[in-house]
């Protein structure tokens, strides 16, 4: 049996070379094998091309050793291990395929799947489409340790146990249920619980709000972000007997409404319990000196144990920076500024109003010239590097100067473990699981946090967090390292901005010629259009005047008396007409007939009186200018006389 040092070794050595950060899980899978460290390894991280052979027995190749006086176990480095990988000398070892089972839940239903590692997340949901009869597009196949995978997400680069647990969650689905129970289920989907939940090793309380839709998993995941017990350590009371399953949402699992209570506590192992009396002790001494490094820290702000005493005593008495189960994030960020400058004084970043959402937009979804970093700033009232973070960092005037040209600033507060929540929340959307969970392992006393965040293309990335345990020049010089890579991107959106402002501008031009072009042709279709239009009209009324006058002439003609006989007893009188094309018109008259007679014979000939003159030779004179009621006698127009007409003017 290994002793507590070399089992400290041995830990050390599998997180090292497996990557597993939580120590939980690694102590877990040790157990698995008697505290085995090459069986550990090969279990979660199998060979390609041999096997891991132990240093202290075996036929092994000539490499490096280990020293353990020159690497104490207190400080293990990746490079540091009590063990080498060894190729045979004589063979190489082929690797076997590696089977990998996973229990699957459902409702009331447990699957069990046993696949290679060679095979794909896909090929797990096309097994279980066949046995829950659920189209594979409306499935969620939840419970991998590296948060959502794709359907094409090979096993291997997962790196799981041997036993794995997973769950379905179908959300486009109905749940099975009566349609007299249907409209009860509906209200309490839409009806949000309280859970007031107990965490047991240390006795505190949590009241967290939930949906009615949301599922017991989705409790326990929040519950392993405020108390890092991951779930399947999680040993709870409190939950009813009708809630067997992770998958099932609350509003079905029989919870009391509003409120309903809970208690949890971490489901400790045998070796757990055996050696949590032998290390007393000795964590009383590592608090301790954790403890002294924190104020060691301080101590290089220039602050005495007495002045963190006082800070911390003097925070409590403080109004808190944000309220709890902020719903709002505009309002919540206006007190966080009103409390801000009531500590600190005015002096300090301008904080973004209005949601993390918003200021992504303000940040990142504007024109590349105008672009900026987004500076988050995360605040806990419980870290006693706080208070100088703030007072001498965050408010100095180069700082505030230098965060005001090139970064949107956005804050929150973590201090209370709903807005912690909340906040690891929209991490995890907006960033990623890894940044998550590096906030999420953060001790409270390596708080206040400073995350410096680029905008590139259609993702988000984090160029540096920033513990609170620096300088101010320090902190200068890695804003600026995070300007410089976002000056350089940023160069880069705006040359290819440019490039596609220009091809739709050549774009836009020429829509815009081929759109005047339509309207010139248009125009000038409408204007030919309205010329035929006129020039028929016009032809119309041509055509109106001239039946017109042709009708006025065959009236004349026909009113007029009959020609005399030359040989008559009356007197008469012979007058010849010359017309304006030099034909000659000849009639004879009495002498006694009117001189309207001779007007309408010549209106009769297509020549009226309103429009033409008729003109005497010897003497001259203008005969339409007298009287139609005289005789041809009275106006000397007889025997005969030779007239002509005239157009008027």
């Amino acid at each position: 049996m290994a002793s507590n040092m070399d089992r400290e070794m041995i830990l050390a050595d599998f997180q090292a070379c497996t990557g597993i950060e939580n120590i939980d899980e690694a102590i877990t899978l040790l157990e698995q094998n008697n505290w085995d460290l090459v069986a550990a390894i090969n279990g979660v991280i199998p060979q390609e091309n041999g096997i891991l052979q132990s240093d202290f027995g075996g036929e092994t190749m000539p490499g490096p050793t280990f020293d353990p006086a020159s690497h104490p176990a207190s400080a293990p480095t990746p490079s540091s291990s009590a063990f080498r990988p060894v190729m045979p000398s004589r063979q190489i070892v082929e690797r076997q395929p590696r089977m990998l089972d996973f229990r699957v839940e459902y409702r009331d239903r447990n699957v069990d799947v046993v696949l290679e590692d060679s095979c794909t997340v896909g090929e797990i949901k096309q097994i279980l489409e066949n046995e829950l009869q659920i189209p594979v597009p409306k499935m969620l196949l939840k419970g991998w340790k590296t948060g959502d995978v794709e359907d094409s997400t090979v096993l291997k680069s997962l790196h799981l146990p041997k036993n794995n647990s997973l769950y379905v969650l179908t959300p486009d689905l109905p749940p099975p249920s009566s349609s007299s129970h249907a409209g009860a289920l509906q209200e309490s989907l839409n009806q949000n619980f309280m859970l007031i939940i107990t965490h047991r090793e240390v006795q505190r309380e949590y009241n967290l709000n939930f949906s009615g839709s949301s599922t017991v998993q989705e409790v326990k995941r929040n519950v392993y972000d405020l108390t890092s017990i991951p779930v399947r350590h999680q040993l709870w009371e409190g939950w009813p007997a009708s809630a067997t399953d992770d998958s099932m949402c609350l509003a079905e699992s029989g919870l009391s409404y509003p409120c309903h209570r809970l208690t949890v506590g971490r489901r400790t192992s045998p070796v757990q319990t055996r050696e949590q009396s032998e290390e007393q002790s000795t964590d009383v001494h590592m608090v301790s000196d954790s403890d002294g490094d924190d104020f060691e820290d301080a101590s290089e702000f220039g602050v005495d144990d007495g002045e963190v005493f006082g800070m911390a005593s003097s925070t409590l008495r403080k109004s808190p920076m944000m309220p709890e189960n902020a719903e709002n994030e505009g309002d919540a960020l206006l007190q966080f500024t009103a409390e801000f400058s009531s500590r600190y004084g005015d002096c300090h970043p301008v904080f973004f109003i209005g949601s993390l959402e918003a200021a992504f937009q303000e940040a990142f979804y504007v024109k590349a010239r105008d672009r900026k970093l987004l500076a988050i700033y995360l605040h806990h009232d419980e870290s006693v590097l706080t208070n100088v973070f703030c007072s001498q960092m965050l408010c100095a005037e180069s700082i505030v100067s230098y965060l005001s040209q090139n970064c949107v600033t956005w804050a929150w507060d973590l201090t209370k473990d709903s807005n912690r929540a909340r906040f690891l929340t929209m991490c995890n959307r907006h960033f990623g699981s890894v940044i998550a969970q590096t906030i999420r392992t953060q001790k409270t006393d390596q708080f206040p946090l400073f995350l410096i965040i680029m905008g590139k293309r259609s993702s988000n990335e984090v160029l540096n967090v920033i513990q609170g345990n620096t300088t101010v020049d320090e902190l200068m010089m890695r804003l600026m390292a995070a300007m410089e890579i976002f000056s350089a991107q940023q160069q880069e959106d705006i040359k290819d901005e440019d490039e596609r402002e220009a091809r739709e501008n050549v774009k836009r031009e020429q829509d815009e010629a081929y759109r005047l072009s339509l309207e010139a042709d248009r125009a000038k279709r409408e204007a030919h259009e309205r010329e035929m239009a006129e020039q028929f009209r016009l032809e119309q009324i041509r055509k109106e005047q001239e039946e017109e006058r042709e009708a006025i002439r065959l009236s004349l003609e026909q009113a007029l008396p009959p020609e005399p006989k030359e040989e008559n007893a009356e007197p008469v009188s012979k007058l010849r007409i010359r017309t304006p094309s030099g034909e000659f018109l000849e009639r004879r008259f009495l002498a006694s007939n009117k001189l309207q007679i001779v007007f309408d014979f010549v209106a009769s000939k297509g020549f009226p009186r309103d429009e033409f003159k008729l003109l005497s030779t010897f003497p001259r004179r203008d005969v339409t200018q007298l009287d139609p009621n005289k005789s041809l006698l009275e106006v000397n127009l007889f025997p005969q006389e030779t007239l002509f007409l005239q157009a008027k003017e």
